[in-house]
């Protein structure tokens, strides 16, 4: 696989072998960085670091240039500036990214009516359907990274691969501004020899489990028993992993973006260590997070939160609700029951919640006895409340005067949608 910073990438040329192929993953080049030179060119060819430079922001992005001293998103600024002390720190645009963003998938889109948006950077396109509008993959993915640059002013990077899985781990080795293609029948060989990081869907942990176990590429994986990778990673990874080892993904490019989590967080101006204040604050952000749901008509059947600690160290706890819900305070709840289960003591620089595995709101219907029903009539009327005067005029009681340490150093996420 490549490194993020370029080293050990690999290209193919426009003539390339591209037979049983027609999924594209199409993915910007350094994407916040490069909007950034796009808008000031005066800072092409330098290292930029996308964040905030109060000292306690983390790394929103990089340029290819910072990344090769190391630096990676999702770093502490001050430790980033370490490592490239020559960096030019940029403070992030995430308005103008979004409409950039715009203008690539309206790009795409004009290319294939099958187009899979992941983030604000990159996409799937199936691109089986428009051979005799605009040729081969190959011919289509070089059409897209020609349009892209000529329209919008950015390159990107395409994987070209009969997959969605091995389309995105083509686009990642051929990174930045390069095409990889990977014919159906070389999948395997295409496979084999990458680590089992490389798979999608296989974090730290679960590296850490396989490798512990001598499974270090994915042509192990491939030739390991169902048994060894049940122990190691659990059977359900353990079934997806040995299907991708063998090349096998039949999920479909879907055109229709359904939202699998709401989520908000918070990054502390100052660490805290007032654990009725942390607990207070969770259910602010489940309040967020509910009236989120509630106006895209969304009810959350699992709870998460996440807590991350002035070393930086980040813990995630998550919980099935008995039933779905979209109100806060049983959100809140809920989110403080699991920070309640966090031995840690010490102090906190972020929290998060965060609502997954969402359903259309009311798809289960209601029980003969609603236990939220007062809850849903109390916050029903502070959503009518809101769209009356704005949200900043309407809290719970118990927020106030406690604005001391929030807001300022809010994470570029918090209002996101993951």
């Amino acid at each position: 696989m490549g490194h993020g910073d370029g080293r050990g990438r690999l290209v193919s040329t426009a003539d390339a072998d591209d037979t049983g192929t027609g999924i594209l993953h199409v993915d910007m080049d350094a994407f916040y960085a490069a909007v950034e030179v796009l808008d000031d060119p005066s800072l092409r060819g330098l290292p930029l670091i996308i964040g905030s430079p109060d000292g306690r922001s983390v790394v929103s992005s990089a340029s290819y240039e910072a990344r090769r001293y190391g630096v990676r998103s999702a770093m502490p600024v001050s430790q980033a500036l370490r490592l490239c002390p020559s960096a030019r720190i940029v403070p992030p645009h995430f308005h103008r990214y979004q409409a950039v963003s715009r203008q690539v998938m309206s790009v795409f889109e004009s290319i294939t009516p099958l187009v899979e948006p992941l983030s604000v950077d990159e996409a799937f396109l199936d691109v089986r359907g428009v051979r005799r509008l605009w040729g081969s993959p190959v011919q289509v993915a070089e059409l897209v990274r020609r349009r892209v640059f000529e329209e919008v002013g950015i390159t990107c990077s395409v994987g070209v691969a009969s997959t969605k899985h091995v389309a995105k781990m083509a686009s990642t080795i051929a990174k930045p501004d390069g095409m990889l293609v990977v014919a159906a029948a070389d999948t395997q060989s295409f496979l084999d020899p990458r680590p089992v990081r490389a798979l999608w869907g296989v974090g730290p942990k679960a590296a850490e489990a396989l490798e512990g176990r001598g499974i270090r590429t994915i042509r192990d994986i491939r030739e390991s028993s169902r048994e060894m990778l049940d122990r190691a990673v659990g059977p359900a990874l353990g079934t997806r992993l040995s299907q991708l080892s063998r090349g096998e993904d039949a999920r479909a490019v879907e055109t229709e973006r359904i939202e699998k989590s709401i989520g908000h967080e918070e990054t502390f101006d100052a660490d805290i260590t007032d654990r009725e204040f942390l607990k207070a604050e969770l259910l602010r952000l489940a309040d967020r997070v509910a009236a989120r749901l509630r106006k895209a008509e969304w009810e959350t059947g699992t709870v998460s939160i996440k807590v991350r600690f002035d070393d930086f160290r980040t813990l995630t706890r998550s919980q099935t609700l008995a039933e779905p819900t979209a109100v806060g305070q049983r959100i809140g709840e809920a989110a403080q029951a699991l920070f309640a289960q966090i031995d840690r003591r010490d102090p906190v620089r972020l929290v998060g919640v965060r609502a997954e595995k969402l359903r259309p709101a009311g798809a289960g219907g209601f029980g003969l006895w609603d236990e939220d029903e007062d809850w849903r009539r109390v916050e029903g009327a502070m959503d009518d409340a809101v769209a009356r005067f704005g949200s900043a005029t309407i809290t719970r009681a118990r927020h106030l005067g406690r604005g001391d340490g929030r807001g300022a150093a809010q994470h570029p996420k918090a209002h996101g949608v993951d």
